[in-house]
């Protein structure tokens, strides 16, 4: 009798390995940190002996959130590359971003991803200031995962996965620099209102009633609505160096060129308080208030009350 159970669990275990070419493996990457080479397009987790790599091009990875339930979405290819090594020894990110790698650890088992879909989903990264519920971009979550992934081992065998969470990868901006001074100018032939520093500018397409050349009463400001005609407001950051004769133009000129174009969003409010500085002198102080600044779906908050700047006129 006992011969005969030792019998039977031999044939349960042996039939329950057995499943044509398939041997499961588990790869298991989901407390691991994303890295990426500085110079090449890789990004990859390390845990012990074992790297799962990702090479797909650099601009995939987009400076602008994708639509709601509509992740970027790319074949696994030539191009677009998912490999899963295991070592004889602890990696570390030399061996995955050195043009010449160390001669140790060695890889012992390598798998190429021959068919599936990689998807992207991003989301803007927001560092926000409760003081006055301003916000600003710091960067960018790129949230990736496999689909219908199928990896081919070495021996001709297959791994197949319906879902493979390959985890997050952040990737920072720069900062967009708003450097001004709050000194505004206005255009006599347009009447667009407008501040600048070397590489970026604001300008603000106001309506004429909001500039009066009488002193309004305290406290009660002029008030106008943001929107993408009258009143609309628009930041812009350059390639290159801006000068004053870039403006009041008839035809924007061609240089510099645009880097990055944010519109105020319709609704937020302007507020526009005029004072005396001298004989028929004044000054105009404009202040924007819970204005939003967007470009596609990419958007920041400047806050709930955002100076502007200070236009000064004569009658």
């Amino acid at each position: 009798m006992k011969r005969f159970l030792g019998i039977l669990i031999c044939v349960l275990a042996f039939s329950g390995c057995d499943d044509g070419d398939l041997i499961v493996d588990n790869i298991d990457f989901s407390s691991v940190t994303t890295s990426s080479c500085s110079d090449n397009n890789l990004i990859f987790k390390l845990k012990q002996s074992e790297a799962l790599i990702l090479n797909i091009p650099e601009g995939t990875f987009v400076t602008e959130p994708t639509d709601p339930d509509t992740p970027i979405k790319l074949d696994v290819n030539s191009v677009n590359q998912i490999v899963y090594n295991f070592y004889n020894g602890t990696v570390s990110s030399n061996n995955i971003c050195s043009l010449i790698p160390p001669g140790t650890p060695t890889i012992n088992k390598q798998w190429y991803a021959s068919s599936g879909v990689i998807e992207i989903t991003t989301t803007a990264v927001k560092k926000l200031d409760e003081t006055n519920n301003s916000s600003r971009i710091t960067g960018y979550n790129h949230n990736i995962v496999f689909t219908n992934l199928t990896f081919k081992k070495e021996d001709g065998t297959t791994q197949f996965y319906e879902t493979f969470p390959f985890g997050d990868y952040f990737k920072g901006v720069d900062a967009l620099p708003f450097g001004f001074q709050g000194v505004l100018k206005i255009c006599s032939n347009s009447g667009q209102v407008y501040d600048f520093t070397e590489n970026e500018s604001f300008t603000l397409d106001i309506d004429p009633a909001l500039i009066v050349n009488e002193v309004t009463p305290i406290d009660k400001p002029r008030t106008g609505v943001i929107g993408l005609i009258a009143n609309k407001l628009v930041y812009r950051l350059f390639n290159g160096v801006l000068n004053p004769d870039y403006f009041c133009q008839t035809t924007t000129p061609l240089l510099p060129t645009v880097k990055e174009e944010w519109l105020g969003r319709t609704g937020g409010v302007i507020e526009v308080t005029t004072t005396t500085i001298g004989p028929n002198a004044f000054k105009h102080t404009i202040v924007l208030k819970n204005v939003t600044l967007e470009k596609g779906n990419s958007n920041f908050q400047l806050g709930n009350s955002y100076k502007y700047g200070e236009l000064e006129t004569t009658k």
